[in-house]
């Protein structure tokens, strides 16, 4: 049975020249825990290391962890609850390695025959060391390691001051007396773990330490951060071992942005940087920092000046990514990028408050795919990986996560990983990434655009091309001309997008289409992503129903609603669709000055709406907007994504004359045919009459449906033998 900790107070050590005087941790699993391979007999392990090292696979996987670290805590005894910044984190941690039979626990005499017999059996020990002052600042100004030295002198009820006025906001940081010698440790660990893997005294290494560093900037501490880890340890290694440690890769997997890492490296072109964070636009953690001027975790921040193109930042939209985002991000971005780096040392800045159950982070990573992660990065600069912990704080959470990579790291294949579909949004992002970074990288340079340059060749968007055929097409056809839409904010997005038959003022039945673009459809050329117009088609099924509708004298109404409204100054590559508040705001003003202008004041009271793809919002929005129910004889909506209820708080009636006047196509592949809850729900009155196709897509649903809709609307209007007016037939 594991014991419990004993309380530390703040006066129970004094760290001397890196050992622990007065140190009462009795009973503790982890307590006084020494690297064991320098209380054993040091020639036979250096003998063996040095056999070992002629083939690498043989090396011990390293793990530096010191007790003493632990003694850094909040010096506000309340009763309140631990800091998330918790000291039981590496206690917890290292407790795991030593359950699941990583750490050797035996007795010292039997260690160097077991490293001679079976030398990756266990990890091998690192001690940790405190920092020297001249290590510290290779990564940090000289005034920002003296204030961290000054809380060793100042009182306690200084330190709870301290802490009341940092512990908020940005700064996010608690002191006491033990924190400056506890992130000199935790310095000195990271050195002497990345230091051991460049010397390959082992194969690769696991640093269990804290404070964590990825927040601290070259200036000032902050985010549980006091110095910046990974940023000395390099420097460190990189002076020490110009040959061997030329190139690193930093890959910051920890859910918040590693903002003092990414600045301190931000110039530098030995080092890439790549940071996988939930970003929120700027509004996560650690979010905008005071000057603007200095750069935050947008995607856009790739570095300046002979560092320009080693900053990558791939931040989410939001919390809840989980392995299909990361996976995705590893294999879209960061692998083909490090490849091509070529680093000869790969250090993880290792938070795990990404993975599944963290609260703080809110997001999914599982054990498994923090264990394919570090194996994929295990094939970078001959393996030589060093692990360094930062931030995560649900003690079980990081305890099985640390586990999975401690024993990917040894050697143990990753388990079976059984990936979900990744979140579209995040889709989106890793391409955004890839447009940034493909200036810089060849590898990301594949089906990127450089749209600066194309536009200086007087290019056009594609959707602006096929609207303008489309137009011809109709026009030649049918006599159809564009609709000026007279009003400011829209006029200039929806130029060429209204198109009408002519007389559509005197025709005793009018069909309205409100429908998305025509789907493209490409098949790229296998060699260099190119596309060739004989490869590419433009699928539109709208026109055959634009062509019945007029063999059948209706009047046509033809709404084009684009999915992008084009700009000149647009250079971005890569733009997705409007969001959803965007696209309603479009479709309402549209269809409203629509129905105010010209349909209300139209003599015919029968109306047929025929909503296409994400565009039938559009009957929605009239619905709900305008008293529109005794002019319009009909609706027929095809649908793919979501189902758009109609309902309003003002008239009680509507959801059933909806129910009672429509017909709604929808998708057999759609979500909610999937859940029995989710199919009884859609059969409510404001989504209207729903029939399951039992086709995929758009076109194949309008080419399936076309003769069972047409029947339909004929029915729903009288004049259904085509008559036409007088001044029709004249």
């Amino acid at each position: 049975m594991e014991s419990e900790d004993q309380v530390m107070g703040d006066s129970d050590v004094a760290i001397t020249n890196g050992h622990s005087e007065g140190l009462r941790l009795d009973n503790d699993d982890t307590a006084s825990e020494s690297a064991f391979h320098e209380e054993s007999e040091p020639s036979v392990i250096e003998d063996t290391i040095a056999l070992l090292r002629v083939r690498r696979g043989l090396l011990p996987t390293g793990c530096c962890y010191d007790d003493r670290m632990k003694l850094h805590m909040n010096a506000d005894f309340s009763p309140n609850t631990h800091h998330p910044e918790d000291p039981r984190r590496i206690h917890e941690i290292f407790k795991a390695f030593k359950k699941m039979g990583l750490v050797y626990t035996g007795p010292e005499s039997e260690l160097p025959r077991i490293m001679k017999d079976c030398p990756t059996k266990y990890m091998w020990r690192i001690p940790a060391r405190p920092a020297t002052r001249e290590e510290i600042c290779l990564a940090h100004s000289p005034e920002h390691l003296a204030w961290v030295e000054s809380l060793d002198t100042i009182s306690t009820a200084e330190l709870r001051e301290l802490t009341r006025r940092f512990d908020q906001g940005r700064e996010s940081l608690y002191v006491g007396s033990m924190s400056y010698p506890a992130a000199l440790l935790s310095v000195g660990g990271a050195i002497d773990t990345c230091k051991c893997v460049v010397t390959e005294q082992v194969k690769n290494a696991f640093a269990v330490i804290r404070p964590p560093g990825h927040h601290a900037e070259f200036d000032q501490p902050m985010g549980f951060c006091f110095f910046n880890n990974v940023p000395v340890a390099i420097r460190v290694c990189q002076q020490d071992y110009p040959e061997q440690c030329r190139k690193v890769l930093v890959l910051d997997w920890d859910v918040h942005h590693g903002n003092g890492t990414q600045n301190i490296f931000y110039q530098d072109p030995n080092v890439l940087y790549i940071s996988i964070h939930v970003y929120q636009n700027g509004m996560f953690y650690p979010g905008k920092p005071p000057n603007p001027m200095t750069p935050d975790g947008g995607i856009e921040h790739c570095g300046t000046g002979p560092g320009l193109g080693k900053n990558i930042n791939i931040g989410w939209h939001d919390q809840g990514m989980g392995d299909g985002e990361y996976m995705a991000a590893f294999q879209k971005i960061v692998m083909p990028i490090a490849k091509e780096f070529n680093p000869d040392l790969v250090v993880i800045s290792a938070g795990f408050d990404a993975a599944e159950g963290d609260e703080l982070g809110g997001c999914f990573v599982t054990p498994a795919c923090y264990a394919h992660m570090t194996h994929m990065l295990m094939s970078l600069a001959d393996g030589k990986v060093a692990v360094c912990l930062e931030g995560g704080y649900n003690l079980q959470a990081i305890s099985s996560s640390a586990v999975a990579v401690a024993r990917t790291l040894m050697g143990e294949p990753p388990p079976k990983l059984a990936l979900p579909k990744i979140n579209k949004e995040a889709a989106r992002t890793l391409a955004k990434v890839q447009a940034y970074h493909a200036p810089y990288w060849e590898c990301m340079r594949s089906g990127i655009v450089d749209v600066p340059d194309v536009q200086s060749l007087n290019a056009n968007r594609l959707h602006d091309v096929i609207r303008n055929a489309q137009r011809q097409v109709m026009q030649s056809k049918h006599g159809m001309i564009p609709l000026y839409i007279q009003r400011e904010l829209i006029s200039k997005s929806f130029e060429n997008q209204v198109l009408v038959t002519p007389n559509l003022h005197n025709a005793q039945k009018i069909i309205v289409i409100i429908h998305d673009p025509p789907q493209l459809l490409a098949q790229l050329d296998v060699i260099d992503t190119t596309v060739d117009a004989h490869n590419s088609w433009v699928v539109d099924g709208v026109m055959e129903y634009i062509d019945w509708a007029v063999s059948e004298n209706f009047g046509v109404m033809d709404i084009n609603v684009p999915a992008y409204v084009t700009h000149e100054e647009d250079i971005d590559s890569y733009i997705p669709e409007f969001n959803e508040k965007e696209i309603q705001e479009q479709i309402q003003s549209l269809v409203c000055y629509l129905w105010d202008n010209f349909l209300q004041l139209y003599e015919t009271d029968e109306i047929i709406l025929l909503g296409v793809g994400n565009a039938y919002l559009g009957v929605k929005v009239l619905l709900i907007n305008r008293d529109c129910r005794e002019k319009i004889a009909g609706i027929v909506n095809f649908v793919t994504g979501n189902l758009r209820p109609v309902k309003s708080d003002t008239d009680n009636e509507l959801s059933s004359w909806y129910k009672e006047n429509s017909r709604v196509y929808v998708a057999g592949d759609h979500a909610c045919w999937s859940d029995p809850d989710l199919t009884r729900k859609v059969h409510r009155r404001r989504f209207g009459t729903v029939v399951r196709s039992k086709m995929f897509g758009l076109n194949h649903m309008m080419r399936e449906h076309a003769e069972e809709a047409h029947e339909w609307i004929k029915r729903r209007v009288t004049n259904a033998e085509g008559d036409t007016t007088e001044e029709e037939k004249s």
